[in-house]
């Protein structure tokens, strides 16, 4: 099916809660859109380093790595706000609107235990590199807790908004998979 998704951007309706966690995952949106920003102006900064003045650059290839691994991580919850993921409608669409329900509520489930599960490895990942004081074996030398704190946070505000879109569709305020009733 070519052409643009009959989906939309996950609603939030006057629920509080929904409402913060749409304002946090947009947030994040901007963060994770800043980091690539700021990824591109570091590769430039290394361009003109390593062949207009001839010199060795020292951290720009690692922060780059670091950067955009981290705007993945963190832009998650964003894109799963606006229903950017790779998204099949075919099979929610020949359903009926009670069949479709129970298929929403089974996959946001399923999500939230996947997603649950990588938040604790996750964040168990960073804290051993946070209390080894792992560093990167480059010259610059990072402490890698802090480019392994992207995997918790980007894990933990994406199971923030999966949570959300299951009260979304639990509460009625969003219909599964954002598909309205034929």
């Amino acid at each position: 099916m070519a052409g643009h998704s009959s989906a939309a951007v996950a609603h939030a309706g006057n629920n509080p809660f929904l409402r913060t966690v749409a304002a946090i995952s947009t947030l994040a949106g901007w963060c994770s859109a800043a980091m690539i920003v700021i990824a591109v102006a570091i590769t430039c900064q290394m361009i003109f380093v390593r062949f207009v003045l001839n010199e060795s650059t020292i951290w720009q290839t690692e922060a780059v790595i670091y950067l955009v691994i981290a705007a993945t991580l963190v832009g998650l919850p964003y894109v799963q706000r606006l229903r950017g993921h790779v998204n099949v409608d075919l099979f929610p669409l020949s359903l009926s609107p009670r069949a479709r329900w129970g298929l929403a509520v089974l996959t946001l489930t399923a999500s939230i235990a996947i997603i649950a599960v990588m938040l604790f490895y996750g964040f168990e990942y960073w804290h051993f590199a946070f209390s080894r004081g792992w560093t990167s074996d480059t010259v610059w030398g990072v402490r890698l807790w802090i480019p392994y704190l992207s995997i918790p946070i980007g894990f933990g505000l994406l199971l923030l908004q999966l949570v959300a879109d299951f009260i979304a569709v639990l509460t009625g305020v969003d219909k599964p998979f954002g598909l309205e009733d034929l």
